[in-house]
């Protein structure tokens, strides 16, 4: 799932026509690190698993990437790549931008299913102690990062 993730980000979200318009989004560079590590970096943890907490903190950083990008830049998105391609190219980036917010509801729903499923086994695991997602704040308002 987590690569999914992965994918569908690489090539929907932060491609080469999106990319330029992602970078202006006021979020700080902890929270882009933590999308990187999340949505780039599987192979770091194919043979070493991941952690919990980690792995909730990757959700959380993505969570808010999400609803920065709706509030800041779907409305505008359109207005802030017109221009500068021809032919092909501009064709692809029209595609890119036209989809985009159905791209980033998507991106949305595949985190929010990897956080009901991570909960789930936090639950099972925790056997009498308090599960790991509730210890951790930034979880708070996950859901309404996500659904918007």
């Amino acid at each position: 799932m987590i690569e999914r993730i992965g994918e569908h980000y690489r090539s929907n979200i932060s491609n080469r026509f999106i990319r330029p318009a992602l970078l202006q989004l006021s979020l700080e560079k902890q929270c882009w690190d933590l999308i990187e590590i999340l949505t780039e970096k599987m192979e770091q943890f194919r043979y070493q698993g991941f952690l919990l907490d980690e792995l909730y903190r990757q959700i959380a950083a993505s969570a808010r990437f999400v609803s920065i990008t709706r509030r800041e830049l779907v409305p505008t998105l359109r207005n802030r790549l017109s221009g500068g391609s021809t032919g092909p190219d501009r064709v692809l980036r029209d595609m890119a931008v036209n989809n985009f917010g159905s791209n980033l509801q998507l991106f949305a729903d595949l985190l929010n299913e990897l956080y009901v499923n991570l909960v789930e086994l936090d639950k099972q695991d925790a056997k009498g102690h308090k599960p790991l997602y509730m210890q951790i704040p930034e979880l708070q308002d996950i859901g309404r990062l996500l659904i918007g």
